[in-house]
C-alpha cells in the first residue's frame, strides 16, 4: 500500500517552514526515522524523518519551498503495514532543538562589531585624509555558494535503525543520535555551502562526529591536492535565475578568479578572528599635512596608508609572532626576520597587492615614494609577479570610501591584516578641560590566524600601533 508522509505540527507560534535540502530521490528505500528533508524556521534548523518504511515512489517538495502543516513530504511504497509507525500525529517541536542548535553554533566564534561612530560635520576633508583610501582596497568575501543539490547529501542518509517508540514524541531533539553520521544542522548547511560531501569527511569529535573545523580541514585537502583528495573545490550548482528575470553573464577576470580563490582558501584554512581598536590621529594629521609638500617633493604622497607601513613594520619588530606563518603539517611556525608589507590596491581589474619590501629599513618618505608608484604600476597593469610576491603582513584603507569598521580577510599564508577605515571627528572628553572637545578618530581592525596569534596578543598589537598613531615620538623611541 502507499502512505504520503506529511509535516508534522509545526509547534507554537511557527506557522511554516522553509525547506533547506531534500535528503531522499525517488527509487530510495527507507526506514523509519531516516531524514527526508531539512527544513529551518527563525528559531532552528531541523531534519523531518520518516514515520513509515517503504519505497520512495514520489517527492512533494523542493528545496526552497515553504511548507505548512499537513504539507505532503513524499509518497512511499510502504513494505507492510506494521512498519507504519502509529505515531504519525507527533508534534515538530522546534523549540526542544534550540538547545541543541546553540550548543552546536557555539562552535563558531562570536566576533564583536566596532562601536558606533560620531557623524563628521565640519571636518570632512581632514576626516577623509585619515582615513584615504586611494591607493587601497578591501580583499573580498568569497561568494557565498548556493544549496547544494540533493544528489550531493543522499549519501549523508542511509536507513538508519528505529529509535524506541517513545521517542517519537521528541522526533527532532533526538533525530542527532540515530543519524549515520553524525553532523549538526549548521555543519550540514556550511558542508553544503562550500560543496562538500559530508561522506567524505571524518569526523574529530566524540563516535565520529563531524565540525565545522573538519569540513575545513577536509576542503583544504581538496584545495592542496592532499591524497585521497579530488582536483579541487568542488563548485555548487547554482539555480537557474532566469526565471525570475533577465540575465547576463561575464567571463571572470583571471585576477578576479585568482582572487576568489586566494580568498576561499585563506577563509577556509586559518579560524579568522578580527579585534576592533580607536585610534586619536589628531596630532598626526597635523603632521601629516605640515610634511606632505616635502615628501611630495621627493617624489611620493604622504598618505595615512605609508604612514601605516611604517608604524606597522615596527609593531612587527615588537610582535614578532603576527610577522610568521604557521606549518602545520610540519608542526612548526615560521618566524621571518624581515618585514615585508601588502597594501590592498583597488583597481578597476580587480584587487591587487603589491608588497612593499623591507618596509622596515625604510623611512616614511621612502615608503610614500615607493607606495605612490606600485599603486599607479599597480593600476595601468603593470606590477611585475615579483612586486605582489613576499608579503609577511598586510594593510587594506578603505577610509577614502567611508565605513566604520570591517573584518579583512588574512592574506594566507600570512596570519594577520589591518584593515583602516574612514576617520571621523568625535568629541573626546578633556579631563585637563573638564569639557568634551573635537578629535579626529581612526576605525582599526585586525583579523588574524586564531591557530597561532591569542586575542591578547593581537589586542597588545594594535594597541600599540594607536599608541604610536596618538603619539608619534614612540615610533623613535620604541620603533
Amino acid at each position: 500500500m502507499t502512505t504520503t508522509i506529511t509535516i508534522p505540527e509545526l509547534g507554537e507560534g511557527v506557522d511554516s517552514v522553509d525547506v533547506v535540502a531534500v535528503l531522499v530521490q525517488v527509487g530510495d528505500t527507507i526506514a523509519v526515522d531516516q531524514p527526508l528533508i531539512e527544513v529551518e524556521t527563525e528559531k532552528a534548523s531541523v531534519e523531518v524523518p520518516s514515520t513509515a518504511a517503504g519505497v520512495v515512489t514520489e517527492i512533494h517538495v523542493e528545496a526552497g519551498q515553504s511548507l505548512g502543516p499537513a504539507a505532503p513530504i513524499v509518497t512511499l511504497d510502504a513494505a507492510s503495514a506494521s512498519e507504519v509507525d502509529p505515531d504519525h500525529g507527533e508534534q515538530l517541536d522546534v523549540a526542544t532543538t534550540k538547545v541543541q542548535r546553540h550548543e552546536d553554533d557555539h562552535e563558531e566564534s562570536a566576533v564583536p562589531a566596532s562601536r558606533a561612530q560620531s557623524e563628521a560635520t565640519a571636518h570632512s576633508e581632514t576626516a577623509s585624509s585619515a582615513g584615504d583610501g586611494d591607493d587601497a582596497g578591501e580583499p573580498r568575501q568569497p561568494p557565498a555558494s548556493a544549496p547544494a543539490p540533493a544528489t550531493a547529501t543522499a549519501t549523508a542518509t542511509s536507513p538508519a535503525p528505529a529509535a524506541p517508540s517513545e521517542a517519537h514524541h521528541s522526533a527532532f531533539s533526538i533525530q542527532h543520535s540515530v543519524r549515520p553520521l553524525p553532523a549538526a544542522p549548521t555543519v550540514r548547511r556550511f558542508a553544503r555551502e562550500v560543496g562538500m560531501d559530508l561522506g567524505e569527511v571524518e569526523g574529530s569529535g566524540p563516535g565520529g562526529r563531524i565540525s565545522i573545523d573538519d569540513v575545513k580541514l577536509a576542503v583544504h585537502r581538496r584545495l592542496s591536492g592532499g591524497a585521497g583528495s579530488g582536483p579541487g573545490l568542488p563548485a555548487a550548482e547554482l539555480p537557474d535565475f532566469s526565471r525570475w528575470g533577465a540575465v547576463r553573464r561575464e567571463p571572470m577576470s583571471k585576477i578576479r578568479r585568482l582572487t576568489a580563490e586566494a580568498m576561499t582558501r585563506a577563509w577556509l584554512t586559518a579560524p579568522q578572528v578580527t579585534h576592533h581598536e580607536l585610534a586619536d590621529v589628531t596630532e598626526l594629521e597635523e603632521l601629516r599635512r605640515a610634511y606632505k609638500e616635502r615628501v611630495e617633493a621627493a617624489g611620493g604622497r604622504l598618505t595615512m596608508t605609508a604612514i601605516l607601513v611604517k608604524i606597522a613594520a615596527a609593531a612587527l619588530r615588537r610582535f614578532p609572532t603576527l610577522n610568521a606563518s604557521v606549518d602545520p603539517a610540519a608542526g612548526e611556525i615560521v618566524f621571518k626576520d624581515y618585514v615585508n608589507i601588502g597594501v590592498a590596491v583597488d583597481t578597476e581589474h580587480g584587487l591587487l597587492v603589491p608588497v612593499i619590501k623591507d618596509a622596515l629599513g625604510k623611512n616614511i618618505a621612502a615608503i610614500a615614494a615607493e607606495l605612490d608608484d606600485l599603486a599607479s604600476r599597480a593600476r595601468s597593469r603593470k606590477l611585475r609577479p615579483e612586486e605582489m610576491q613576499g608579503g609577511t603582513f598586510s594593510i587594506s584603507n578603505l577610509g577614502g570610501i567611508g565605513g566604520a569598521g570591517f573584518s579583512p580577510i588574512v592574506n594566507w599564508p600570512e596570519v594577520a591584516i589591518l584593515g583602516v577605515s574612514r576617520g571621523r571627528i568625535q568629541p573626546v572628553w578633556d579631563d585637563g578641560l573638564s569639557d568634551f572637545v573635537p578629535r579626529l578618530i581612526l576605525p582599526l581592525s585586525l583579523s588574524y590566524d586564531h591557530r597561532l596569534v591569542d586575542g591578547a596578543e593581537a589586542a597588545r598589537f594594535l594597541r600599540w600601533v594607536a599608541e604610536a598613531i596618538e603619539s608619534p615620538l614612540l615610533l623613535a623611541l620604541e620603533g
